[in-house]
């Protein structure tokens, strides 16, 4: 593997990371808010200004927004799918504990990248369903079990 390689690998480690740090910080701010949707609500304004403040400073183009009118009607879900999931964690979290919410999450991540994968749906490439896949899904589902367990 190249040097690139590595660093894309340590970036989705870190963006891993972030998963559940974002959940038990939205956490406290839902506990200091009263509510966990209004907890997501801040979650997605401090995140959207974040990202005009790094479009603005690193001089991406907003006139490239223009172009959005063809985009396909399902890229407008991102933004619904992501408001689910934060919010979903933020409820989730004191219920189910950090370890059990996010071995779950990544069950149901597994699950649906073989779909995806599989069908290639999204323009993504085709990658088959095989035994090996399944078998990581099936170790996850032990995880599971496991930390539900202990």
């Amino acid at each position: 593997m190249s040097s690139s390689v590595y660093i894309l690998i340590l970036v989705a480690l870190i963006a891993g990371a972030m998963m559940p740090t974002q959940a038990g910080v939205n956490h406290r701010l839902a506990l200091a808010l009263g509510n966990p949707i209004l907890s997501a609500f801040v979650s997605f304004i401090v995140g959207s200004i974040a990202l005009l403040l790094y479009i603005v400073l690193t001089g991406i183009p907003l006139s490239a927004l223009g172009s959005i009118r063809n985009a396909p009607p399902i890229s407008w879900f991102g933004g619904l799918l992501g408001a689910f999931f934060v919010a979903s964690t933020i409820i989730l979290l004191p219920r189910l504990g950090v370890a059990m919410t996010f071995t779950l999450v990544i069950a149901g991540q597994m699950v649906v990248t073989l779909i995806i994968d599989n069908y290639g749906l999204f323009g993504l490439p085709v990658k088959e369903i095989n035994l090996p896949r399944v078998a990581g899904i099936l170790l996850v589902v032990v995880g599971v079990v496991l930390i539900r367990r202990f």
